[in-house]
């Protein structure tokens, strides 16, 4: 088996050009023959260098509008011929094919015209079949044979052939196969997706490109990656790496804010809302999200849905947080901010989220819808003989927004478009209306006017009765529970008014 190998024969074929005249001038440069096709070798010819059509090569010209160019064995024999075996040796030597040591080659944007909203026949077309060969043929042979599927490895190879006499490490090229076989199958994955688009729910198939090694995950004794696209989803101004727990944080501050229009402050601490507001003013929705819980904001993640100004970012920089995520930022909050190097400041991008959701479980993975319903008053039904006012019901509105993003069992108390206090996660609704309660009374809050929301049915009145024993004015629940009239009749007869939406908001 061959270690270090010259390379003295490459295939060129590429969609895009970028990044790559350096590379083919270096290979020009070592003695290197190179082949390609098309456009490619229009590119190579116009930069003064000489190239060989692989149509010169196989004797026949690219047919079929372009579909057939490479698919030949004058071609796949030069790149999956074995070094070491006689046998291949003399039957490329009998049929004239040259050795191919270098693929370089990249695949039609299939994934890009999908995104751009391409018509079915633009989508197909750019189902590559000729580079997806090379592409695999080049890597299964990375004994004698390297393979670069992406433009980002343009560099690193120039600088190893400059460093290395034109040459290759048996390490390297096995590199380069490992990444080729990322690429095609991340490429058949997508193109598997598109045609499992109508009946998703039979075979679960997903490829993500970009990764980054979090420092630990959910615990220290824990690893963590994560796989994304993070410099997509947000611009870092200041701060040190998310850890695995920042980044579920996130995931649950982003889902909350998208649900408000008016300007809005929330903040979160394990991926519970302690602080929600919504105000006229930025500056004003955060003081009173502040005030909401806060001891429970001490360390933990804030969002905003708009810009943060100098104003704003001074009385946010007098409490400690993890991290802070906006829209955007006045230059001199970010200034501000950047006092703290380790607080992290993101600026949140223009980025398309998944409508689909999916973890791990048992020995498989479980997949669903994201829930992006929120009932607003038309959906509500009232239920009661008393009617809810058109505060109540806007604070209903703000309150149901709130409960779908907050652990089971959970019940949400809200006053003039701020959350008041909430319990979360609780085994059973009345531990969770209770918690609710008490932790409204430890912030001098007065439920008196204020509205509840439920994640889910009431199976008993008890809540109903708690909540109007507590000042609570008006109820929103789903409903669906074969005790309904029981909860109804206790609204009644305590004076309270009670909304129904039909839709259930469980988070686990």
């Amino acid at each position: 088996m061959s270690q270090s190998i010259r390379i003295k024969n490459a295939l060129i074929s590429v969609y895009y050009k970028d990044g790559l005249e350096p590379l083919v001038r270096l290979l020009a440069s070592q003695g290197v023959q190179l082949f390609s096709t098309g456009g490619t070798e229009q590119f190579i010819k116009d930069l003064g260098l000489p190239v060989t059509a692989v149509e010169d090569l196989t004797g026949y010209p690219s047919i079929l509008g372009g579909r057939v160019k490479t698919l030949h064995p004058k071609v796949f024999g030069g790149i999956l011929n074995r070094r070491d075996l006689t046998s291949d040796q003399e039957q490329i030597a009998q049929y004239e094919i040259p050795e191919i040591d270098l693929v370089i080659v990249d695949l039609y944007p299939f994934e890009e015209t999908l995104k751009a909203g391409g018509s079915e026949a633009e989508i197909i077309e750019k189902i590559d079949i000729g580079g997806i060969s090379l592409i695999r043929a080049a890597a299964k042979n990375f004994n004698d044979v390297v393979i670069l599927a992406s433009k980002d490895d343009y560099g690193v190879l120039q600088q190893q052939l400059e460093t290395q006499n034109g040459e290759t490490t048996l390490e390297q090229r096995k590199a380069y196969a490992k990444k080729a076989f990322h690429t095609s199958s991340n490429y058949d994955t997508a193109i598997f997706n598109y045609f499992n688009s109508e009946d998703p729910l039979t075979v679960f198939k997903h490829s993500i490109g970009q990764s980054q090694t979090l420092r630990y995950g959910e615990n220290p004794h824990q690893q963590g990656v994560y796989y994304g696209d993070l410099d997509a989803m947000f611009t870092k101004l200041n701060g040190k790496e998310l850890s695995y727990n920042n980044l579920v944080d996130v995931d649950a501050a982003v889902a909350l804010i998208d649900e408000f229009e008016a300007p809005t402050f929330a903040i979160l601490k394990h991926t519970n809302a302690c602080g929600v507001a919504s105000k006229p003013t930025i500056l004003e929705a955060w003081n009173i999200a502040l005030a909401c819980d806060p001891v429970s904001a001490f360390g933990g993640v804030l969002i905003a849905n708009r810009e943060i100004d100098l104003d704003t970012a001074t009385e946010i920089n007098k409490l400690f947080f993890e991290v802070l995520i906006a829209p955007s930022y006045a230059p001199e909050a970010v200034e501000l901010f950047r006092g703290k190097k380790n607080r992290v400041i993101l600026q949140r991008n223009e980025v398309e989220l998944s409508k689909r959701q999916f973890k791990t479980l048992l020995n498989g993975v479980i997949e669903q819808d994201k829930d992006l319903i929120i009932e607003g008053p038309e959906q509500m039904t009232a239920v009661t003989e008393k009617k809810p006012t058109e505060q109540e019901l806007k604070d209903l509105h703000f309150a149901n927004k709130i409960v779908k993003h907050t652990k089971s069992n959970t019940i949400v108390f809200v006053k003039n478009d701020q959350l008041i206090s909430s319990g979360v996660g609780q085994t059973s609704r009345v531990d969770a209306l209770k918690q609710a309660v008490v932790k409204a009374e430890s912030f001098n809050f007065s439920l008196q006017g204020a509205v509840m929301a439920s994640d889910a049915f009431f199976p008993f009145p008890d809540c109903v009765e708690l909540a109007a024993e507590a000042g609570i004015t008006a109820v929103l629940q789903p409903g669906g529970s074969i005790k309904d009239a029981d909860s109804v009749k206790m609204a009644n007869d305590k004076g309270i008014a009670m909304v129904t939406t039909g839709i259930r908001h469980f988070k686990h």
